[in-house]
């Protein structure tokens, strides 16, 4: 909504004498500070700033939630407002980018976010983000880039995290690799050596840490995350190596020669 308001070339008092909130609490609003708003003020500036309405209301009445307003307060924050059954839709090219790659983002965010409501929400509320942004996203050197940084986002942002690295362990009872072992034994072995393996993942570069989640947990082919990312394939490889090559060094590192004194 900042970003609308800047590109819309609205001053802040022009705002102010249509929508029933001081100039200073507008401010606050628009740098995203203060009170958490109510939806009939978010509402009439969705309006001044040609911004859709559909996902606009969806994010805000997530928000609310994950702020612990009540189911009242944010029921009594619409009341005021005329709402519609019947949405705008979407552009026909945010349709299709979303069901291209809907299946892909919901296997990544799971690796983070295990639990099935939050994963589903985490990758609904990337997509309404990725609408509201969407002529951003045209402008950008490649729309698969812009909206994959939306929703690793949107993902990190509810990941636990510990020492500020995003925890995996979760994710470690889901792989492929596990779910094909029948032996006891075998997949307890298996589970000690996932977990230590996730843990150092943990610590990868960004752009690494996603390749070798796409790659390693999900297996999916190298072609199909590069098109996931919006980069070549090469880098992808490239990402894979550098990772196998630090996980190696820290997973298996190289026994010093002699015995110290």
């Amino acid at each position: 909504m900042r970003e609308a308001y800047f590109a819309s070339g609205r001053t802040l008092s022009d705002l102010g004498t249509r929508v029933p909130l001081a100039k200073s609490k507008l401010s606050e609003l628009l740098r995203g500070i203060g009170l958490y708003p109510r939806w009939e003020i978010v509402c009439s500036l969705s309006v001044l700033l040609d911004m859709p309405y559909a996902p606009l209301y969806r994010l805000w009445r997530q928000a609310a939630i994950e702020a612990h307003k009540s189911r009242d307060w944010i029921d009594r924050s619409t009341e005021n407002t005329a709402l519609t059954t019947t949405y705008p839709a979407p552009p026909l090219e945010h349709r299709a980018l979303c069901e291209l790659v809907e299946n892909d983002y919901l296997l990544y965010a799971q690796a983070f976010l295990p639990d099935d409501d939050q994963r589903d929400s985490a990758v609904s509320d990337t997509f309404d983000i990725l609408w509201l942004s969407w002529n951003d996203g045209l402008g950008s050197p490649d729309i698969r880039r812009f909206a994959w940084k939306a929703l690793r986002a949107t993902v990190m942002s509810r990941t636990p995290h510990i020492d500020g690295r995003p925890s995996l362990s979760q994710a470690a009872f889901d792989t492929i690799t596990l779910k094909s072992l029948t032996d006891e034994a075998d997949r307890i072995d298996q589970m000690a050596e996932t977990l230590e393996l996730f843990r150092a993942m943990s610590w990868l570069p960004a752009a690494q840490l996603d390749v070798m989640v796409l790659r390693v947990l999900w297996s999916l082919p190298t072609e199909r995350v590069a098109g996931l990312l919006g980069v070549p394939p090469a880098m992808v490889r490239s990402h894979e190596r550098h990772a196998i090559h630090f996980l190696e060094s820290v997973l298996c590192p190289p026994e010093t020669e002699g015995t110290p004194l």
